[in-house]
């Protein structure tokens, strides 16, 4: 027999993970548009306006997706609540767009250089990767060898989209 607080730690779990998992989704996103927007940026406003323009289309992409296989696995549109918690898993990745937008905000105001905030948002979002590979072992049961692997190659991952981006635009 399943316990309602068996239900609710599952739950949560799960809404952790997707979150987790969102996240990551966009963090990625957002490093490879930083990284384009490196050679072709114009102006402060035109980045930040391209950044949360992809970012945002694609958390509504996401979103969308999670409405139509919800639709195609259980046949019916989500109820309420799990309609708010797809939109509240989408929403809550907007924050990898905090340090950027600080960054190109500092850019704006003179305070930094367009490129050293682009530079500085790639750091940053490559140590938001290795943040969410360390939230996701934290409190697994793995020996520290492999947690050290799961957080090397989400770490890996990241400068290799760096490296592709320098690749393409150089």
């Amino acid at each position: 027999m399943i316990r309602m607080s068996d239900q609710v730690s599952t739950r949560s779990a799960e809404e952790r993970a997707d979150r987790l998992k969102e996240r990551i989704y966009i963090t990625f996103t957002a490093l490879a548009v930083v990284l384009a927007l490196r050679s072709h940026a114009e102006s402060t406003g035109a980045v930040a306006r391209t950044l949360l323009i992809a970012v945002v289309g694609t958390l509504l992409a996401v979103f969308v997706a999670d409405v139509v296989s919800h639709i195609a696995v259980h046949a019916a549109f989500p109820r309420p609540a799990e309609l708010r918690h797809i939109a509240g898993v989408s929403s809550s990745a907007l924050g990898v767009l905090v340090l950027p937008m600080i960054f190109i905000g500092l850019a704006a105001l003179d305070v930094w250089t367009l490129d050293g905030a682009l530079r500085a948002s790639t750091i940053a979002l490559i140590a938001a990767l290795a943040a969410a590979g360390w939230l996701a072992v934290r409190r697994v049961r793995l020996p520290r060898w492999q947690k050290l692997v799961v957080l090397f190659a989400e770490v890996v991952l990241g400068v290799v989209v760096v490296l592709l981006e320098l690749w393409a635009h150089g």
